[in-house]
């Protein structure tokens, strides 16, 4: 067996030690003699792997006791309405700073529960997002109910390197591609949300981490699995949860924990952005980067070739060298490479030397 390099976008590659451990529990977890998959849910071994991997969320995230962490399904796009649904309604608004595809979409769905403002949009400038506003730029509703951006954006390859100032209100974050890849600064937020399978784990499980002050403003009359506060009441156990992605969910978390936490893994990712972006900068323009220097992401590096012809041959020939899934998003084409927290360092350093031997054999 090899293991390719696995750029995905997601769902995304996942630590080789967290695949080995679930490989090996596979049919006996925890000396249950069963799989996770196969105990009930309401079970005391199950429901003590449930609140540990809430804890070691807080613990990561440095998030105290007024923190409520949450097992949602249906990925960050439920949240786009279930956000709205429990905090918006007739007379109310909320701030939306709409940065790429997922900013919009959110929009499109809050929409349909209140008045949306846009404090900064990067799509008026007439190309595909390629910056972040600035603090200085963002025109806030003193009337929002929250504000929320969306902190990295996997299509177009940008990221919010601060963390907006929201003037006392609720901040609120989809952070599905950049979450616990450095630390953050989770407390000047009101809730943050993220899919599991960026940096989290797999795909079936969405993390929500909001905060007791905010919850209380959520509604009461709302469909079941659409409640806030029934998810919080029932510590995400109304109905059965993702219980296998959780699962995954916790050995990732204890994973980070062995690996220096978020300060370990910010050093880590670091190196790696460092590492990718300074290939492309030094190539002389044989490999260029559209997005503003000072908004690119760490987490979604994306560069195009001379041409469209070189860059279907660059995927290729990487794919034949192991190195895979990274044709760019559909709507955008060129390059993607998804450099999340399972990919290594030394997967990079292969990579770049990939980048320079394909240069020197395919001048443009």
């Amino acid at each position: 067996m090899k293991r390719v390099i696995n750029f995905s976008a997601g769902p995304a590659g996942i630590p080789v030690e967290v695949l080995e451990q679930a490989q090996s529990e596979m049919l006996d977890w925890n000396g249950t003699g069963c799989s996770v998959m196969e105990v009930s849910h309401r079970g005391k071994e199950y429901d003590a792997l449930h609140q540990e991997t809430m804890s070691l969320f807080r613990e990561l995230a440095g998030m105290g006791p007024e923190w409520k962490v949450l097992f949602t399904t249906g990925g960050a796009s439920t949240q786009f309405l279930m956000l709205p649904m429990n905090m918006l309604g007739p007379g109310k608004s909320a701030d939306y700073i709409n940065t790429g595809n997922w900013s919009k979409a959110a929009i499109k769905e809050a929409k349909r529960f209140g008045t949306i403002t846009r404090p900064a949009d990067m799509e008026l400038e007439g190309e595909l997002f390629r910056s972040i506003p600035k603090q200085g730029d963002l025109k806030l509703n003193p009337a929002a109910e929250y504000v929320h951006y969306t902190s990295n954006n996997t299509i177009f390859g940008t990221e919010f390197h601060y963390t907006p100032d929201s003037k006392g209100k609720p901040l609120v974050a989809d952070m599905s591609s950049d979450i616990f890849s450095r630390p953050a600064e989770f407390n000047k937020h009101s809730m943050v949300y993220a899919g599991a399978q960026k940096n989290l784990g797999p795909s079936g499980v969405t993390v929500v981490a909001i905060k007791d002050e905010f919850l209380a403003k959520a509604h009461d009359d709302l469909p079941t699995m659409m409640s806030y506060k029934v998810f919080a009441d029932k510590d995400s156990m109304f109905n059965t949860p993702p219980c296998f992605s959780i699962y995954i969910l916790n050995l990732v978390m204890k994973w980070l924990k062995r690996n220096g936490g978020l300060e370990g893994m910010g050093k880590v990712n670091e190196a790696k952005q460092r590492t990718l972006y300074g290939a492309i900068d030094g190539s002389k323009g044989y490999y260029t980067c559209p997005v503003d220097v000072d908004a690119r992401s760490w987490m979604n590096v994306v560069f195009r070739l001379p041409s469209v012809e070189l860059e279907e041959k660059f995927i290729k020939e990487a794919k034949a060298a192991g190195i895979v899934q990274i044709k760019g998003y559909r709507t955008v084409g060129g390059i993607r490479m998804s450099e999340y927290n399972a990919v290594t360092l030394d997967n990079i350093k292969t990579t770049v030397g990939f980048m320079d031997d394909f240069k020197s054999r395919n001048p443009a």
